[in-house]
């Protein structure tokens, strides 16, 4: 019964960082979705202003995969450390 319970948990453990893996890759996409279809309206509106927008969207882009980075590598050691 004990060994059943330990298979268990690390069942779960595995369970629980792969998803934690795949939510932080849909939250990724989604942010930057939305980034990318946000700037593009802006873009529609202020088309003088498109290198700035350009710029800041690239840069709030480049931190959402940072972060979504991060997330992936912490789920990574949760699941090859347990």
């Amino acid at each position: 019964m004990n060994t059943l319970m330990v298979i268990l948990e690390v069942a779960l453990g595995n369970l629980g960082a792969a998803l934690g893996a795949g939510i932080a890759v849909i939250g990724a996409g989604l942010g930057i979705g939305r980034i990318g279809g946000t700037a593009m309206e802006a873009i529609a509106r202020q088309p003088e202003a498109a290198g700035d927008i350009r710029s800041n969207m690239i840069v709030s882009a480049a931190l959402i995969e940072g972060v979504a980075f991060f997330a992936i590598v912490v789920c990574l050691l949760i699941l090859f450390m347990a």
